[in-house]
This record gives C-alpha cells, sequence and structure tokens, in this order.
C-alpha cells in the first residue's frame, strides 16, 4: 500500500475549522484513492458511430479560454489532431483570455456558418448569453468542453445547449484523501483555491464533502484570483506557515499555482513539515513530483481529453445521444511513477495508450 497525503477546505475564506466527525477510518480513504493507481483503461461513452460518414461536410469552431494557458492551447492541439483524423473541419479561435475576444469568436464562428461552437476550459457561456442565442437562433449548438463538475450540468445547460464536464468534485475528494491517509487522519492544511471558475466550486465541494470523514482534519482556506498568483501566493503563503507551526499539509487545486508554493515552503523553513498535493497533471509540476517538492498530482491526459470531447460533439452533430460522462480518467502521480512521465515530463505521457485504439474503433476508422 502507498503512502499518502492530507487535506481539506472550508468554505469561507481563511478560517481554520474541524471538520464533522464520523466513524470513517483509514481504509476509507485509502479505498477511495486505489482505483486511480492503475493506468487509465478506455471506456466508451456510448455505442460506436461512422464518424467520416456523419461528419462529412460539418464543422467545430473552438473559442479557448485563453490561447496564452499551456493547458487550453494542447487540449486545442488534441483536438485538431482528432478531427484531422476523422476529416472536418476544425478551427481554433486565438485569443488573450478577454470576454471581448469571445464575443469576437462566437461572431467569426456564426460568420463561418459553424456546425458548433465549443467553449474550452473556461470560456464562460455566461457572458455570452446574446451571442448563443443568436447562434441558436442559427441553428449552431454551444457546448462548453472541460469547464464544469458533472453535478453543475443542469445550471451550465440553462445558458448552452450541451456540456462536456469532467468530475471536478471527485478530484476535490481524491486530494483530501491522500492528505488524510498521508497525515494518518491528523491533517492541518492550507487549502489554496481560486475563485470565479464553476470549476473551482465543484472542487470546494468535493473536498468539503470528503472532509466530513474526517474527525480531525482542519483546514485553511486561501483563495487567490489567476492574476494574483504571481504576487501574492508565495508572501501569504510563506506568512500562513511562520504563523501556524502545526500545519502539516499544503493542496493545491490548480497545479501550475505550485510554483510559486514551493518557494513559500522554502523561506518558511517547512520542507520537513509540509507535503503538498495538486490537480492537473502539468508537466513542469510531475517535473516537481520527481524532485521530491509535491507529493502528489492527480493527472489528465490532455490527448485523451481532445479525443473525449470532440467525440461527445460530434454525436450531437450526428443526432445521436448527448453524452453526460465523457469519460475522461484521472491517474494519480506520485515518487513512484512520476518517471513515467519522462525526463523532462511530457504532455500526455505516462497515461498508456488505451484511448488511441478506443477512438479509432470508436469512430469505426480501423
Amino acid at each position: 500500500m502507498k503512502t499518502w497525503m492530507f487535506a481539506a477546505l472550508a468554505l469561507a475564506a481563511a478560517v481554520l475549522t474541524s471538520a464533522p466527525a464520523d466513524a470513517d477510518g483509514p481504509d476509507y480513504f485509502q479505498d477511495q484513492l486505489k482505483p486511480f493507481f492503475d493506468k487509465p483503461s478506455f471506456v466508451a461513452p456510448g455505442p460506436a458511430f461512422d464518424a467520416k460518414a456523419c461528419m462529412a461536410g460539418k464543422s467545430i469552431f473552438s473559442i479557448p479560454v485563453s490561447s496564452a494557458n499551456p493547458f487550453t492551447a494542447n487540449i486545442e492541439k488534441a483536438m485538431a489532431a482528432a478531427a484531422s483524423k476523422v476529416g472536418f473541419k476544425f478551427t481554433t479561435w486565438e485569443n488573450q483570455g478577454q470576454s471581448s475576444q469571445w464575443v469576437q469568436g462566437m461572431n467569426a464562428a456564426m460568420n463561418e456558418k459553424a456546425s458548433l461552437i465549443d467553449l474550452l476550459a473556461g470560456t464562460d457561456p455566461r457572458v455570452l448569453v446574446p451571442q448563443i442565442r443568436e447562434a441558436r437562433a442559427a441553428s449552431i449548438p454551444v457546448v462548453p468542453s472541460h469547464y464544469n463538475g458533472k453535478e453543475q450540468s443542469d445550471v451550465v445547460r440553462k445558458n448552452a445547449d450541451a456540456d462536456i464536464p469532467i468530475d471536478y468534485f471527485k478530484a476535490g475528494a481524491l486530494l483530501v484523501d491522500w492528505a488524510v491517509v498521508q497525515t494518518k487522519g491528523n491533517m492541518n492544511a492550507l487549502v489554496l483555491i481560486s475563485t470565479g471558475a464553476l470549476s473551482t466550486d465543484s472542487m470546494v465541494a468535493g473536498i468539503n464533502a470528503e472532509l466530513k470523514h474526517c474527525d480531525h482534519c482542519k483546514t485553511k482556506v486561501m483563495n487567490f484570483p489567476v492574476v494574483d498568483w504571481g504576487t501574492r501566493i508565495t508572501p501569504n503563503v510563506q506568512s500562513a506557515l511562520l504563523s501556524d507551526p502545526t500545519v502539516n499539509y499544503i493542496i493545491v487545486i490548480y497545479d501550475s499555482m505550485s510554483q510559486f508554493v514551493v518557494p513559500a515552503v522554502i523561506a518558511a523553513n517547512a520542507t520537513q513539515r509540509i507535503q503538498m498535493d495538486a490537480f492537473n497533471g502539468t508537466p513542469f509540476v510531475l517535473g516537481l513530483v520527481q524532485d521530491g517538492k509535491v507529493q502528489m498530482d492527480i493527472g489528465e491526459n490532455l490527448d485523451w481529453i481532445g479525443d473525449a470531447i470532440i467525440d461527445a460533439e460530434m454525436r450531437i452533430l450526428c443526432g445521436l445521444p448527448q453524452v453526460r460522462d465523457a469519460k475522461i480518467p484521472f491517474y494519480i502521480f506520485d515518487s513512484h511513477n512520476a518517471a513515467d512521465a519522462g525526463k523532462p515530463p511530457q504532455l500526455s505521457q505516462g497515461y498508456g495508450a488505451a484511448y488511441i485504439d478506443g477512438y479509432e474503433k470508436l469512430w469505426k476508422l480501423k
């Protein structure tokens, strides 16, 4: 059995709170983690279909939250590769994350008479309501992808025609499971969040739900908007560690934040008492796992994500039942397997290749 970590969070802002007591022992938390140590297997989200035939003459226009974000930029590349494999037009709207640029992208997609508009990983349909209504009037479905948790679909679909969620709730819960095992149920954690995105709300809900299973867990929530990561995380985390020497874990909901957390831990002379877990599987963070500066990172294969989104959106355009669960898997990287991601770590490496053959068969390409 592997060794583990701790974690937690409350919803307020920065107060230490005790999680509600319950009867679950260490086996509960270990059992939650077990399925995520095996290389992900491919699970079809729906029946096979002739993708080439049904996508002939159709197109998808994707507006990522920001082209400057390596995470979304690489999913876009994976989506484009999948579209090329099937044989239909795929367009990425380059932008720098400004809502005005998303509006321009919506207008461009409608001018091009796209068959479907994809809003990737944070492009917010709530600020595009007039444009979405216009797209609907032109019979162009608008679909947010990798934007929200599964439990938030009904909310998202009020402003969109469909959604392709991932299990952010479970990701948040797993961060707690790991940290609780690592701290033997005596976790006192800083939980770093970044509010504004629905994904954050879902992860926070998952964290809070899992904390109810821990009798002696305490958390202090620290909220840093994305624009403040580079200036506020390091000094504020350092201060929190110095002011409370009983803090023994740090949970980071988006792993790119960890580049600013590691210097804070070092500056606070807390490397011996603090460990950290995170979510996303960003390559440089997997490098930090290899170096022992981050204990665990829940990874997502960006190529797999791209294929899953294209699959779900093709099903919409082909008149097939909408996918409620795109079957995008998580995989836990720690010191035992982080080297599988390469040295230095590479995007989408270390997850196995089950999805490649899986989607080709699912789309009847072979």
